[in-house]
């Protein structure tokens, strides 16, 4: 070898870390615990949790399976229509219309079936055109105008109660509409939207069955599918998802429609579970899906949540509101410890999000 060569330095490797020793913080993964904190979900469940053993200890007849199948429909009411609710919320919008567009698909099957003498199922398809044409003004007049969903839905709001209570007075005469129990597709209809089932000697409604299989569809598609993937973008930032080729005018539109087919399918139960409607009722309830979804840890400002949060949200809402009636308390504290109940939901599911976030 030439003098005037020089010998290349050697190269070393870092040993490897010995098993007591800890990984690089930039690569480490977090606890278990810690990855559980952060997720949306888990300070609802364990406040469902809390609740069911607060209510299970100190209302007795909780216990009873019948009492627990009650409470299971109570909740599936809420939680049917608290899933879109909270789909358009991930996405940045709230609709303040849920709860009277209920009434509207209801009032709009029943009176068209019996008034046209049809079968009830050519009102029960009326009434799905009528609450999707509902969500997709609300969906079009927000994208077109930029006037935030919050006065938007308030005005459909107002326009759908006037509505509700003037045609159901025109055409019936009086404030609820008729009965429709002896017309034809009434049982058919009422299987699909308003049946019960018998589990170990305890009637099960069916609306049970839809919310569970409801939620699975919608927690598929929000961590499975690109239209998820679209939701938390648009609720996010919606301009840089714009920039980077999110479709945001048909991502808030088609969630509107959602809130619309989910008031649809309550109001398809309401009306063939009681076989009339009355035209008053459905002011406020958009509150509870409002606050369901909430209290599963959707943020108001949009781009956070999930759908299986406002499943044990609304599960709480069931339970407090049929516990008070076994524990034999004054029902009108009813709203008062909902109120409670959402506030120490907020207040957790913030304190723990923060927490796994420090940490």
């Amino acid at each position: 070898m030439s003098m005037t060569q020089q010998a290349e330095p050697a190269v070393t490797t870092p040993p490897a870390p010995g098993p007591g020793k800890e990984k690089d913080g930039r690569t480490a993964e977090r606890p278990l615990a810690l990855r559980l904190l952060a997720r949306p979900e888990v300070g609802v469940f364990l406040g469902a949790v809390a609740v069911l053993v607060f209510f299970l200890i100190t209302a007795p007849p909780v216990r009873d399976g019948s009492s627990m199948a009650n409470i299971l429909y109570q909740s599936s009411t809420i939680g049917i229509m608290a899933l879109p609710v909270a789909l358009l919320m991930i996405g940045g919008e709230f609709d303040l219309s849920a709860g009277v567009a209920v009434i509207t698909s209801a009032l709009t099957a029943s009176m068209l079936s019996y008034q046209l003498t049809m079968n009830v199922w050519v009102g029960v398809i009326a009434a799905l055109v009528v609450s999707l044409a509902v969500g997709l003004f609300n969906g079009w007049l927000l994208v077109k105008t930029g006037l935030p969903s919050f006065l938007v839905t308030l005005g459909t709001f107002l326009i759908l109660q006037g509505v509700n209570l003037a045609v159901t007075k025109l055409i019936t005469g009086n404030v609820a509409t008729d009965d429709i129990s002896d017309m034809d597709g009434f049982d058919q209809a009422k299987a699909i939207f308003a049946s019960t089932f018998d589990v170990g000697g305890v009637n099960v409604k069916i609306t049970v069955v839809w919310w569970l299989v409801f939620a699975a569809i919608a927690t598929w598609v929000l961590l499975r599918t690109k239209y998820g993937n679209w939701v938390f973008s648009v609720g996010g930032n919606q301009q840089s998802a714009r920039a980077v080729g999110v479709p945001v005018t048909f991502t808030k539109i088609s969630l509107f429609m959602l809130v619309g087919f989910g008031a649809w399918f309550v109001g398809m139960h309401q009306l063939f579970s009681f076989n009339t409607v009355q035209s008053g009722e459905g002011v406020g309830q958009e509150l509870i899906y409002i606050a369901a979804a909430v209290i599963g840890g959707c943020l108001l400002t949009g781009g956070a949540g999930s759908a299986i949060g406002p499943v044990f949200g609304a599960f709480m809402f069931g339970m407090v509101q049929q516990g008070i009636v076994y524990a034999g308390w004054n029902p009108d504290w009813f709203k008062a410890f909902l109120g409670v109940m959402l506030l120490g939901a907020v207040l957790i599911n913030l304190y723990v999000q923060r927490t796994a976030t420090r940490r």
